[in-house]
């Protein structure tokens, strides 16, 4: 079926009230005194030195229930604390500091005291185990590690005598292992006041980790100037301004959770939430009403979690401080869309963007209608296109058509470099476009629409199936939560769909709802299109920022390679 439009949103403020462009997004900015680009004194230091150093930046919500309000002073103060320390260290300017924590205050006063320092940041999700976290500080050459006592013990503490260069371990709370130092009274020791190193525009500023298929992961480098995409992106593609209560549920060990957890709402002057437990239904509910949340930026996965749910969990929850709905992390379906309008009288709004772009590239905004399933349009100053190859180059592909997604190289937070691996930064870039790995197609309003990564692109019979349309299909069915779909070999039509669903509560995995789910998938998309198999499964693997891992699903299914687990959330065999 087709979806009809939804109308643009009423927004607070006229997204189109500024002049756009990255010369006019820069002017927004400060800069340094004297020169130069320093992202943590675009996020926390001119709105203290403007006189909003009594705003609330930073709520935390304990995992037991704790409440701690950060104002924008405490939070410079902190940070210029944190400086202090890595320089007491002789931590000097473009060294390498990971982080390996969870969503704890400590953590965002190290990432700006750092940025302060001129010192390179890369975070690390809490969950990986010992060898994710050696393998990233090992390409990464960490000389800081600032973690807790028990991922040290659990994490670190087992091979850190082969890594020398590791030379200062800050450990969060008030006591500390032998060979490391406790933050909390090196913090407390330290003034809270720091000259911010005069970091250039192109200085490395954040180093992020993306697994591939293969291999060892990839270091994204990101510099200070991604910080004028940072800024502007929050403002147009997700609604931000001074003084809004947002909450953006990505960890920030990936990149979400960095550049629109940390970067952008501070460049933005918001009041974040920030909340340290994992996914709980009632509890976000009751954090999105208590908290009177007004700009909410979640997964797909946790929007498929609480459909799962039904409508009925709402019930009686006062949302009307809402605003404003994003989604991020994996393609967002048409239902996703649909239930938000139904349950919050808010649609969810799209986007799309990678760790390589370094922010929101196409987004639906709020001065645009929503087509359901859409990624939306390209955002102001960015230049996107669907693209083919013709013979050793590449041409633009017209509307309809489907090929790989590129953009025109130029944006302010597009990746500088693949860490150590220049011939691999190189091929990204072919015929003047970045070349992005993900197919999808734009229609005739400029719309584009995710079909899916080109390594999962399904031929069968002559047909090319994006898994994104067949998923899609299936999720529409009242019975499933969640679908993957994968291609495998057949010898008539070279490869035929298979679909792995969960289902939600209420409904039992058999063989007459699997008929009828074929049967409700031949009727929207076609016999060639629809899976010739469906499985019912109680989860389905996905990475920890929320996307499902079909190569996974492909390799378990034909006995091949895993690749690259690391971040893997779990293990859902």
């Amino acid at each position: 079926m087709t979806h009809a439009i939804i109308p643009r949103a009423a927004s607070r403020r006229d997204a189109t009230s500024l002049p756009t462009g990255w010369v006019a997004a820069r002017a927004r900015l400060d800069g340094l005194p004297g020169g130069g680009l320093n992202i943590a004194h675009e996020a926390v230091d001119r709105h203290v030195a403007a006189g909003h150093g009594a705003q609330a930046a930073l709520i935390w919500l304990g995992r037991e229930g704790e409440r701690q309000e950060l104002s924008y002073a405490d939070l410079a103060a902190d940070a210029a604390r944190f400086a202090h320390v890595l320089r007491a260290h002789s931590i000097a300017p473009g060294e390498r500091m990971f982080l390996l924590a969870g969503r704890v205050p400590a953590l965002y006063a190290a990432t700006l005291g750092a940025m302060k320092a001129g010192v390179v940041v890369s975070p690390l999700f809490a969950a990986f185990g010992p060898e994710p976290v050696r393998a990233r500080m090992e390409i990464g050459e960490a000389s800081v590690l600032v973690t807790t006592a028990s991922h040290y013990a659990r994490k670190v503490a087992p091979w850190r005598d082969s890594m020398p260069g590791l030379r200062l371990v800050l450990i969060i709370g008030d006591e500390a292992p032998e060979g490391c130092v406790a933050l909390g009274p090196a913090m407390a020791a330290a003034p809270d006041r720091f000259d911010t190193h005069p970091t250039r525009p192109e200085d490395m500023a954040l180093l992020h980790f993306t697994s591939g298929t293969t291999g060892l992961p990839k270091g994204v480098v990101h510099v200070h100037e991604a910080v004028v995409a940072h800024a502007e992106t929050g403002r147009l593609a997700l609604d931000l301004g001074p003084g809004d209560i947002y909450w953006c549920t990505a960890d920030p060990g990936w990149v979400t959770g960095m550049s629109y957890g940390i970067v952008s709402p501070l460049c933005n002057r918001v009041t974040m939430i920030v909340d340290e437990a994992e996914f709980d239904l009632d509890r976000w509910y009751a954090i999105l009403e208590r908290e009177r949340v007004q700009v909410w930026y979640t997964a797909p996965t946790a929007i498929r979690m609480m459909m799962r749910a039904g409508a009925e969990a709402a019930a009686g929850r006062d949302f009307s401080a809402l605003r404003f709905l994003a989604s991020v992390g994996e393609p967002l379906n048409a239902e996703c869309v649909i239930w938000g309008q139904q349950t919050f009288g808010l649609p969810f709004h799209d986007n799309w963007w990678q760790s390589e772009t370094g922010g929101i590239m196409i987004a639906n905004t709020p001065d645009m209608d929503i087509k359901p399933g859409a990624m939306g349009k390209p955002l102001p100053g960015i230049a996107a296109g669907i693209v083919g190859r013709e013979g050793d180059g590449i041409a633009e592909l017209p509307d309809g058509a489907i090929g790989e997604l590129a953009l025109r190289p130029g944006w302010p937070s597009m990746m500088r470099a693949y860490l150590g691996q220049p011939e691999r930064y190189a091929k990204c870039f072919v015929g003047g476009w970045y070349l992005t790995g993900d197919l999808a197609m734009r229609d005739g309003d400029g719309y584009f629409w995710f079909v899916g990564r080109a390594d999962d692109l399904i031929k069968s019979s002559g047909h090319l199936i994006g898994p994104f349309e067949v998923e899609s299909a299936l999720i529409e069915h009242p019975a499933v939560a969640e679908a993957a779909v994968i291609g495998i070999p057949d010898e008539t039509a070279g490869e035929v769909v298979k679909a792995f669903v969960t289902l939600k509560a209420g409904f039992t995995p058999d063989e007459a709802l699997e008929r009828e789910l074929r049967g409700h998938a031949r009727k929207r998309l076609g016999p060639a299109v629809a899976p010739r198999e469906i499985v019912f499964r109680e989860s389905l693997p996905r990475t920890r920022s929320g996307k499902i891992m079909r190569r996974l699903l492909r390799a378990r299914e034909l006995g091949l390679p895993e690749g690259d687990l690391s971040t893997l959330e779990g293990d859902s065999r």
